[in-house]
């Protein structure tokens, strides 16, 4: 009898790795195919558990499950709606309030319109969820990148700061709730999942040496990266210009193979030292690249292996493509999923696609999804849209047609409004797709910022009252912009000045606003100008009078109403921004960080 053919071990992990990706996808073809069903499954379960429950016995839930009667008769609420209860939790109230299962932690999402975090209480098993999520991306990118598993990804990955309820529950944002989880940590071996960045520089709170290690670790494995990214495309812009501001350091470190006596942390100096060995080659070849004038095409030079950049470039993340390009010199930019800190949503089926043609795949096990749909001008959905609107589901939404996503979930949110705008793009079999529009009422974003025209205003109104009435001024109008073309972005405020008497105003007054501005703007805001470096200094731009005049002509011009017209809280256009900038006489920055802790209490307890 003729000996069986003998498999190697390379051959045998390729076969496993073939299986698992098939599997994936095969899950993605069943409950796309099957969305009406698992949807209705998902609310079931998320009901039956909860049953008893307060928040459900306060609603009149009786334990019955009954689709209708949950349609007709909860309420869409608000984050503002659930504080309270959030509250309660925040404090130590252990009953099932909104979950029967224990709350073990709270995730500290983006700003409410009182401009501080919200608490977003969760259970042990969403992290089990966030982990399938992550699970489909790489066999789906598989189908269109081959060999991803034969080398490593480049990814800045950080963990931000955290801290406890007064009722003792750990306060800290998803991802870095992820990265610390046992999902992450003690992931088993995957080669999908070989990053450059050992899990040590990753989990240091330091921001400066978290990026200097990681991008430290990318340059010695240059060769094998296939693919590079971060959460955010501005995250992964603000490691290109560490680069630039310290190859110099960099490269000694791999010329010499010691590592920066910056680097004080003993885990990571530890993780990092198993990488780095003497490579005077090596840190020859990065210093003619990185000494040349232009940038420009510095990812394909230093790693020129690279397929992709994996960063969000939808929604206001668009901003930044053009700098991508630059120094990607037109890779692809790839997007893969949706997610928030309420529910992670969905995957992008077609992760090669331009970013301008950007679809999102919801997966119908995550929660279970309803759709308010709302009108071009995005108006304020009334409290209670049950009166005014039928909310719709997932697999009734309407192709073209834009919507409100709202989620009920595992962890206790009932109908709860996301506040992101989406647009139905297409179907995978029986699941919409959808592009993402925005953020309802953001105005301003530079990372993960959300500034809205409420908050801006009442930041300008303060500065302007607080520094310009004592010479006998004050602001006749102002718009804003997010400036990107620095790394990291900053605020631009326009300020037009009228001027009661001849008193000349100190350039101090000036950047006094500056600040006073930035100090009441909202945590996330406050994190990411003094801790993160993800934004830079607020800047006043003044301008001569009779500018607003111009962009209102402007605006006319092009078919504004005059009777309707008002000046913009916020601006994009470029020719407006260009009549803007020609306008200006004087420009100020805010002269220092404005006050952030990381024990400061970045939430509100009754």
């Amino acid at each position: 009898m003729p000996e069986a053919p003998k498999i190697s071990s390379t051959n045998h992990q390729e076969s496993c790795l073939d299986d698992k990706n098939q599997q994936v996808l095969q899950f993605i073809e069943d409950v796309t195919s099957n969305a009406k069903e698992v949807q209705r499954r998902v609310l079931n379960e998320i009901l039956s558990r909860n049953a008893g429950v307060e928040y459900l016995q306060r609603h009149g839930f009786n334990g019955q499950i009954d689709y209708e009667t949950f349609k007709s008769t909860f309420p869409v609420v608000t984050y503002d709606d659930l504080k309270p209860d959030v509250d309660r939790i925040a404090n130590g109230d252990t009953s099932p309030i909104l979950c029967s299962q224990p709350i073990s932690e709270c995730l500290t999402s983006s700003g409410t319109s009182g401009g501080e975090r919200k608490l977003m209480p969760t259970i042990e098993e969403e992290l089990g969820r966030r982990s399938l999520l992550y699970s489909l991306l790489m066999p789906v990118m598989n189908q269109f990148v081959l060999d991803l598993d034969k080398g490593k990804g480049m990814y800045f990955l950080f963990v931000k700061s955290e801290a406890k309820t007064p009722g003792g529950l750990l306060a800290r944002p998803v991802l870095t709730s992820y990265y610390k989880s046992s999902h992450f940590r003690d992931r088993p071996y995957d080669p999908y999942a070989s990053y450059t960045s050992p899990n040590e520089a990753i989990l240091c709170s330091d921001s400066y040496q978290s990026m200097y290690s990681q991008m430290l670790c990318g340059l010695c494995q240059k060769d094998e990266v296939l693919r590079v990214g971060a959460v955010f495309a501005s995250g992964f812009i603000r490691a290109i210009r560490f680069l630039q501001n310290h190859w110099p350091l960099l490269c000694n470190d791999i010329r010499t193979g010691t590592l920066n006596p910056e680097i004080i942390d003993p885990s990571v100096r530890e993780a990092v030292v198993k990488i780095l060995k003497p490579n005077p080659q090596l840190a020859e070849v990065l210093e003619i690249e990185c000494r040349k004038e232009s940038w420009k095409g510095i990812i394909p030079r230093i790693w020129p292996n690279t397929k992709y950049i994996d960063v969000i470039v939808t929604g206001t993340m668009s901003q930044y493509i053009d700098t991508l390009n630059f120094y990607g010199n037109n890779l692809p930019l790839v997007c893969t999923m949706y997610a928030s800190s309420e529910c992670y949503f969905g995957v992008n089926l077609n992760p090669l696609c331009m970013p301008s043609e950007v679809v999102y795949t919801l997966i119908p096990t995550m929660a279970y999804f309803e759709f308010l749909p709302v009108t071009s001008e995005y108006e304020p959905v009334p409290l209670n849209p049950n009166k005014h609107h039928k909310l719709v589901d997932l697999v009734d939404v309407q192709l073209g047609q834009d919507y409100e996503l709202v989620i009920t979930t595992y962890a206790g949110l009932y109908r709860y409004h996301v506040g992101d705008i989406l647009r139905v793009a297409g179907f995978k079999n029986k699941a919409p797709q959808f592009t993402f529009i925005c953020r309802k009422n953001v105005a301003l974003s530079i990372d993960s910022d959300k500034t809205d025209e409420v908050e801006l205003h009442n930041a300008v109104t303060k500065a302007a009252n607080s520094h310009l009435l004592q010479f006998d001024a004050s602001l006749i109008e102002y718009t804003s912009y997010a400036d990107t073309s620095t790394i990291p972005g900053h605020y631009v405020l326009y300020w037009e000045i009228g001027f009661n008497s001849a008193k000349s105003i100190p350039e101090s007054v000036f950047e006094d606003c500056c600040l006073t501005v930035e100090e009441s703007l909202n945590s996330v805001y406050r994190q990411g100008r003094v801790s993160d470096n993800s934004i830079g200094p607020l800047e006043i731009k003044v301008v001569k009078n009779g500018t607003f005049d111009k962009v209102m002509d402007f605006a006319i011009s092009n078919g504004a109403s005059i009777n309707q017209y008002k000046a913009p809280r916020c601006v994009k256009y470029a020719p407006i921004v260009e009549i803007l900038n020609s306008g200006a006489v004087s420009n100020y920055f805010s002269p220092k960080c404005p006050k952030w802790s990381p024990g400061h209490k970045q939430w509100c307890t009754n």
